[in-house]
């Protein structure tokens, strides 16, 4: 069954239900613990805390197969911002 974030429904499908969240799960990591879940929106395979108590999101890289970790928060900036070039690319493609 997939799974997927509250924070990608968030942005990429409101209303959708979501399984889980990243900051309730990063919330209850001690530091530099992780815990491995997949959000099939977001594609990553883990939640980490690290010791500076920032939250990690980990991908796994299909070419070497490691894996790379993310700062959640930048990530999440990117993720607006492709929100953002979605939504003005579909306001200019309108005919009205």
């Amino acid at each position: 069954m997939a799974e997927f974030s509250k924070e990608y429904c968030q942005i990429w499908d409101p209303g959708f239900p979501y399984d889980f969240s990243v900051e309730q799960i990063a919330k209850d990591l001690h530091k530099g613990n992780y815990y491995p879940i997949i959000c099939e929106g977001f594609s990553f395979v883990a939640i980490a805390k690290d010791r500076n108590e920032q939250i990690l999101v980990a991908f796994q890289d299909e070419e070497s197969d490691r894996i790379v970790w993310q700062d959640f928060d930048n990530f999440m900036n990117s993720q607006y911002k492709l929100l953002e070039e979605e939504v003005k690319i579909d306001q200019e493609n309108k005919v009205f």
